[in-house]
């Protein structure tokens, strides 16, 4: 039983690392754009990316997965019975939504895009203005100086609460199951409700702590590397 219990578990494991691979992939770039817009000198922009950040951190992932998830469904479902030629009207009837775990995709890089800006804002305006005027001295542009003198302290310094954010990350992969996608807390649960087995359930607590273990240490490594940036 143990080893059936196992192979299902990593199954569901399987999929909480599709989960966390694709949502860092996506969202960590789009983290950096979206502090951009935050940090942006056109107002119109900043303002409306500060409002859009606030949003999204200011509401439940779980809500996020739902909206997302059912919205486009319900939009169309509402535009179908709009006895109108409106070609807005008209392209909204014909939305199907998403997959489930492409829904989830969306959701968690969407989140966690905006908690990375966040990061990556902090990490950038931490650097003192000294730095930017020296390289202009040096005759270096604004995207040199940033690239090659700025950005690799702003990595060193940003590494800490990313690390956290990302650990974070794992555990919320669980939230997916909130729209039926298949992941290793769910594996855990099918055994409840057809074996009476409580244990599966436990067990995959050992999967996140040792899946959290390789992370710290990795970006502990990470952190000692860069050393040698001193503040």
């Amino acid at each position: 039983m143990f080893w059936t219990v196992t192979k299902s578990l990593l199954e569901g494991f399987g999929s909480t690392v599709e989960i966390f691979v694709m949502t860092l992939l996506f969202s960590l770039p789009l983290g950096l754009i979206i502090s951009f817009g935050s940090m942006s000198k056109i107002k119109p922009i900043k303002l409306l990316t500060k409002c859009f950040v606030w949003v999204i951190r200011g509401t439940p992932l779980m809500l996020q997965l739902i909206i997302i998830f059912y919205g486009p469904g319900l939009l169309a479902v509402w535009a179908q019975g709009q006895d109108t030629g409106n070609a807005f009207i008209q392209w909204l009837a014909g939305i199907n939504g998403f997959e489930r775990f492409t829904a989830v995709i969306v959701s968690f890089v969407i989140n966690y895009a905006c908690y990375f800006s966040e990061i990556y804002r902090g990490g950038i305006e931490s650097i003192p203005k000294g730095q930017y005027e020296a390289g202009q001295v040096l005759g270096m542009t604004k995207s040199q100086t940033f690239f090659k003198v700025v950005l690799l302290q702003v990595v060193k310094r940003i590494i800490p609460p990313m690390s956290n954010e990302i650990i974070t990350l794992v555990k919320d992969t669980s939230l997916a199951r909130t729209i039926s996608v298949y992941e290793i807390i769910w594996a855990g649960q099918a055994f409840i409700k057809s074996d009476g087995l409580i244990w599966p359930l436990f067990y995959t607590g050992a999967f996140y702590l040792i899946f959290c273990g390789v992370l710290t240490v990795l970006f502990g490594k990470i952190e000692k590397k860069l050393d040698y940036f001193k503040s």
